[in-house]
C-alpha cells in the first residue's frame, strides 16, 4: 500500500475557460483554516486567461500546482490526472466555479478522523451570478450503493475521500455525470458514505454551464 502524507489534503480542480470565476474558487481554497493541503489545478487546454490567473497565484503560494493538458479532454480526464499526481491521504474536489466556506476542510477532516469515515460529503448552497443563495441542498446522514443508485445526492465540490484506505479511485470518462459514476465506484469499496449536513460549499448556477 502506498503511503501518503498523513494530514495532507490534495484538492483537485479541472479548469476550462474559467477566467470569470476561477479567482473566487482559488481564494476560497487558499483561505481555508485547514492549511495542510496541495492544490492541483488541471488546465484542460483553456483558450482564455485561466492559465495566467493560476500562474499569478502560484507565485504567491507554493501549495498551488498547475498541470497543462495537451488537448481538451473533459473534466473526468482532467480530475483523474490530478488524482494520479496527488500525494495527500485525502482527495477533495472543487470545481472552477464553486467556492468553499473557510472552515470547510477543517470541519470535514475532523468529521472523518473522529468517526473513522473514508468517504464524506456535505450540504451545499446554490447561488446565482449575483451571489444570492437560491437553494439549499441538504444531505442524508449516510448513503450506501443501493440508496445512491436511486439518485445522486452528492455534490462534487463537497466530497473528500481517503485514498490511503480506499486507494486511488478514478472517474469513468463520461461526458456527463462522471462524478455520480465515481461515487458509485467508491461506495462499492467503502460500503458507506457519510453526510455532514452543514452548508460548507456553494455552487454557481450559470447561464452557460454544462450542468445547467
Amino acid at each position: 500500500m502506498m503511503h501518503y502524507s498523513e494530514n495532507l489534503v490534495s484538492v483537485i480542480t479541472p479548469v476550462y475557460n474559467s477566467e470569470k470565476f476561477i479567482e473566487k474558487t482559488i481564494e476560497s481554497v487558499l483561505n481555508q483554516t485547514y492549511e495542510d493541503f496541495e492544490y492541483i489545478l488541471i488546465n484542460d487546454k483553456s483558450t482564455d486567461n485561466s492559465e495566467k490567473i493560476i500562474r499569478n497565484y502560484m507565485e504567491k503560494d507554493s501549495r498551488i500546482k498547475l498541470i497543462n493538458l495537451e488537448k481538451n479532454s473533459g473534466a473526468a480526464i482532467a480530475r483523474n490526472r490530478g488524482i494520479e499526481l496527488s500525494q495527500g491521504k485525502y482527495i477533495a474536489f472543487i470545481d472552477s466555479d464553486d467556492f468553499w466556506k473557510k472552515d470547510k476542510l477543517k470541519k470535514q477532516i475532523d468529521f472523518m478522523k473522529k468517526n473513522n469515515y473514508y468517504f464524506t460529503f456535505t450540504a451545499r448552497g446554490k447561488i446565482n451570478e449575483k451571489g444570492e443563495t437560491i437553494k439549499i441542498l441538504n444531505v442524508p446522514k449516510e448513503v450506501d450503493y443501493k440508496k445512491e443508485l436511486r439518485y445522486n445526492r452528492i455534490g462534487t465540490s463537497t466530497v473528500v475521500y481517503d485514498q490511503q484506505i480506499l486507494g486511488k479511485i478514478f472517474m469513468p470518462n463520461l461526458r456527463k455525470r462522471q462524478d455520480y459514476a465515481m461515487w458509485l465506484r467508491i461506495l462499492k469499496i467503502s460500503k458507506k458514505g457519510y453526510g455532514l449536513n452543514e452548508i460548507l460549499s456553494f455552487y454557481l448556477v450559470r447561464n452557460d454551464s454544462l450542468s445547467s
